[in-house]
Parts: C-alpha cells; sequence; structure tokens
C-alpha cells in the first residue's frame, strides 16, 4: 500500500472517528413532563377542585422541559395514553390524603405503570416531592394506613443541611454533582422542610419493601429521631426528597426559605438531573399539536401570595375554571420516539459503515 492512500485512510478513519457523537442514553431533547393535580381543601376556593403550584411548573421549565398537567379525575385507560406519551411524571408536595385521595389513586396507577414499563427496558422516570415523597413510599410499602410508614415529626419551618450517607457518592441523583455542591448541601441550610410526617431509619431498616426497593442518599434529624430526607430506588428511576427543591426560585411568603445564589443553585441542579433522566424516556406524543393542546400554557396561574398560602401562585382547575384536558384514550402511539431511536441508530451506525467501506476498499 503506497503511503499517499495509507494517509488517506487515516484522515478518513480519524473524519468518522470525530464525527458528532449521539448520547446513547438520550431519546428526546423536547421532554414532556407530568405534574399531578391534587384537590383544593374544603373551602379554600371554591370555585375549583384542584390545583398545582406554579414553582413546581417554573422549576422543570427552568431545566428545558414542558409541562402537562395530570387531571386526578381521570379513567385508568386516559392516564394509560398519557403515561405512554409523557417523559417522566412528578408527584408534587401538599396536604391530601396518600391513601385515599384522587391524588393517591392517579400516583398508583403511574407507579404502577412505571414499575411494570421500566422492567421493559421503557425508561419513565418518577419524582416525588415531600408529600410526593411520602406517597412514592406508601406505594412502595403496599400500606393502607400512612402510619405503618411515617411518623410524627415537628419539621414544618426549618431548612437544614442534608446529612449525606455513603450511598450517596454512587448514587445516580448525587454522581454528576461537584464536590463543591455536595460541600454547599452538606454544610449550608438550603432544603426547606415543611412536613409533619417523615420515614424514620427505624422504619426503613424494618420493613424489607422499603430497604429493598429504595437506597437511602440523605437523613436529617428531628431531635433524636433520625428520618430520610432524600432517597433513590435501587432498580428504578425513581426519586424521591422530603424537602423542597423548588421553592427557593420561586416561593417568597415565608422567611425561613433561603434565597442565597447557593439556594438557588441547588434548586437547579435538582431541576437539571430530573429533566435529564426524562430524556432517557423515548415516550412521545402523537404529533406536536396534541401536546400544544394538553400543555400548561393553555391554563393561567392565579395569584395566591397575598392569601395564607405557602404558595405564590396556583394553577387551578375545575368548577368555573378550565380542567386539565383529558387524555385520548386511543393516544398511545409513540411515532415519535421510534423516529428519534432509527435517528440515533443511524448516527451511531454511519460511523462504523464508513470505516468498514474504507478498509475493504482495494
Amino acid at each position: 500500500m503506497s503511503s499517499r492512500r495509507l494517509n488517506m485512510r487515516l484522515l478518513l478513519c480519524f473524519t468518522a472517528l470525530t464525527l458528532p457523537c449521539v448520547d446513547a442514553a438520550t431519546k428526546t431533547y423536547q421532554p414532556v413532563i407530568g405534574i399531578l393535580a391534587q384537590e383544593v381543601l374544603r373551602g379554600a376556593t371554591p370555585s375549583a377542585s384542584s390545583y398545582i403550584a406554579s414553582s413546581y411548573v417554573k422549576t422543570l421549565e427552568s431545566a428545558g422541559a414542558r409541562v402537562v398537567p395530570v387531571n386526578i379525575y381521570n379513567t385508568q385507560a386516559e392516564y394509560k395514553a398519557l403515561f405512554n406519551s409523557l417523559n417522566g411524571i412528578l408527584f408534587p408536595g401538599g396536604s391530601v390524603s396518600i391513601i385515599t385521595s384522587d391524588y393517591a389513586r392517579a400516583a398508583r396507577i403511574f407507579y404502577d405503570l412505571a414499575i411494570e414499563a421500566n422492567k421493559k427496558g421503557d425508561y419513565f422516570p418518577v419524582w416525588g416531592t415531600c408529600l410526593g415523597f411520602e406517597q412514592l413510599a406508601v406505594l412502595t410499602a403496599n400500606v393502607k394506613d400512612k402510619e405503618e410508614v411515617l411518623v410524627r415529626t415537628n419539621l414544618t419551618k426549618v431548612s437544614v443541611p442534608l446529612n449525606f450517607t455513603q450511598e450517596a457518592n454512587g448514587s445516580r441523583l448525587f454522581k454528576d454533582f461537584s464536590d463543591e455542591m455536595m460541600e454547599i448541601l452538606a454544610t449550608e441550610p438550603l432544603t426547606i422542610n415543611a412536613h409533619k410526617w417523615s420515614i424514620s431509619m427505624e422504619t426503613y431498616h424494618a420493613n424489607e419493601l422499603l430497604n429493598k426497593f429504595y437506597r437511602v442518599l440523605s437523613t436529617n434529624h428531628d431531635g433524636p429521631l433520625e428520618f430520610i430526607s432524600t432517597f433513590e430506588a435501587i432498580d428504578f428511576p425513581m426519586y424521591g426528597v422530603q424537602w423542597h427543591p423548588e421553592k427557593s426560585p420561586f416561593e417568597w411568603n415565608r422567611d425561613y426559605y433561603p434565597h442565597t445564589a447557593n439556594a438557588v443553585r441547588v434548586s437547579f441542579h435538582f431541576a437539571e438531573f430530573f429533566v435529564n433522566e426524562a430524556r432517557k424516556s423515548s415516550h412521545s406524543f402523537e404529533s406536536e399539536q396534541v401536546v400544544r393542546d394538553l400543555l400548561i400554557y393553555r391554563h393561567h396561574p392565579t395569584y395566591t401570595g397575598n392569601t395564607t398560602s405557602v404558595f405564590e401562585q396556583k394553577y387551578f382547575f375545575g368548577n368555573g375554571t378550565a380542567a386539565p384536558p383529558k387524555a385520548n384514550a386511543q393516544m398511545s402511539c409513540p411515532r415519535g420516539g421510534a423516529v428519534r431511536l432509527l435517528a440515533q441508530a443511524n448516527a451511531l451506525l454511519t460511523p462504523a459503515l464508513f470505516l468498514l467501506m474504507v478498509f475493504s476498499a482495494d
């Protein structure tokens, strides 16, 4: 082989190997995440039956996701269709029952669908914050009384650092956090606690359904009682925090909410993590118009910061205001996901085929 031909082949090889690579884990760059609504407390807002706090919406949007509000009054078939289109779901904090409410009923359906899908390799992440964190624990433990899993605590108005466990360093949730960010979380009082119930470490160790399913990433204390503040599922992309990452950037009506630059950075780190998890889902809507008909953009938040509410803004639904549109039960065709998978396969295979052609030539 002449040196000229050899040099040409080496140049072609270098060109092929340096073509832009596609992250094999990424299935979509336009993630759409559902946020579960919950019942309005009786007498709080007579004209509405459910709501979503705006801070959860803004947090996900800040990391590059679009949001679909998930109606708590849908049928199982409608939830199944929506599940097949969403790239993830968030169970927000609140005050409703995690046993008997429609919030709990819908959460159970999405939890079961996510378990089933992930077992088959169909990536679908779930996030729970505060009440949503407690909901995940109750669903995993499969109990009919929350006191079988939760204990009373008094952490309704405090922000604290996280006490990381040894599991945190190797976790999916924290593995890409810088040493600086881990130090900030471990030393500065930035995680907002506003809960009356917790999962004690004693309960976690005693309950095999919990300790075989979740790894504990951080804990905190209420006096002598050690409780879980952050966990992730061992085998599934499910994550929960007993505290509130979404409040620091967007909620202003309580004096114990930290608003330092580091507090805001923490919020966005967690948002970025979960949205990146959603990008790994190949689910998609049948068309761009279908998703646009369901997006939260079609609704208008109400200012509630001048009331006793802990939220500056809420989206209200039902009984005189627009309810989240119900997903079409037939809307389950993930065509966009298939197209993306083919495109990614093509991007990965093209350099290999190119090299094969180069070296098979005379």
